[in-house]
């Protein structure tokens, strides 16, 4: 449920420290672009809003939704949730139209949240989309989003199976399978679908767990009738740990 938050945003600074591009792409991009993604990092390593917002532009449309006021909301609830972060950003590919350049990223984050004195570790990934003119991100699309929460001293291990796209109305599997033998242990656990809004950005869905009968928590959900993103997350508790992912699944028609 991490969206935008795991993302660059470009601006030009004269100095910066440098970002993770790849080898593939560092030699042929721009320096300003460079420099826009290393600043990002650094504000969000950082986990000050404030910093980060300066690179946006006031027009800014996400395809989820925000604005640059909610934008400012979503980062400042979540960065403030955690006592380290740390992000960084590889340049995928880059091209200019016109006077804007737009850039496909990947960012991993982690970082260690702590609730009633346990410690809560994150380790996203995100696939972005990124338009920015005079040197301001004006528009983003995420292409793919995934997170994971893990605590306790031995969190399951689990295989997750769900398809990134499907059709409209279309059925789906969503499976976490746990690889550890049960044994006699219990595992509690549920699953739940959210459609991607604003909205949900700030608030958490509640998950209530039931007793798991099998070995994994197995559900089946239904694509929306219209094209609309979801976010699907399930959730598996055992004695010694708790694991909860977090996938985007992308609703598109026929």
């Amino acid at each position: 449920m991490l969206g935008v938050m795991l993302s660059w945003v470009g601006a030009v600074s004269a100095q910066t420290p440098q970002p993770s591009v790849t080898p593939q792409t560092a030699p042929a991009a721009p320096q300003e672009l460079t420099r826009a993604i290393a600043r990002f990092d650094q504000a969000a390593s950082d986990r000050n809003p404030r910093a980060a917002l300066r690179l946006f532009s006031r027009s800014f449309q996400h395809s989820d939704g925000l604005t640059y006021d909610t934008l400012e909301q979503v980062l400042t609830q979540f960065w403030g949730q955690y006592s380290t972060l740390s992000y960084r950003t590889a340049l995928n590919s880059w091209h200019r139209d016109g006077e804007a350049i737009v850039a496909e990223t990947t960012t991993t984050i982690t970082g260690i949240q702590q609730v009633s004195g346990r410690d809560f570790s994150l380790n996203a990934v995100i696939s972005s989309r990124q338009r920015y003119e005079d040197n301001k991100i004006v528009s983003q699309e995420i292409l793919s989003e995934s997170s994971e929460v893990r605590s306790g001293d031995r969190p399951p291990t689990v295989q997750v199976i769900l398809p990134e796209q499907v059709t409209i109305g279309q059925s789906f599997d969503f499976d976490m399978i746990v690889q550890e033998p049960l044994g006699d242990r219990l595992l509690l656990g549920t699953a739940v679908e959210e459609p991607i809004q604003p909205a949900n950005y700030l608030n958490a869905a509640t998950l209530n767990l039931e007793l798991l009968s099998a070995g994994g928590l197995f559900k089946v959900g239904r694509a929306p009738a219209l094209p609309d993103d979801r976010w699907i997350t399930g959730i598996i508790v055992r004695e010694d740990g708790m694991i909860q992912l977090t996938r985007r699944l992308r609703v598109v028609s026929q």
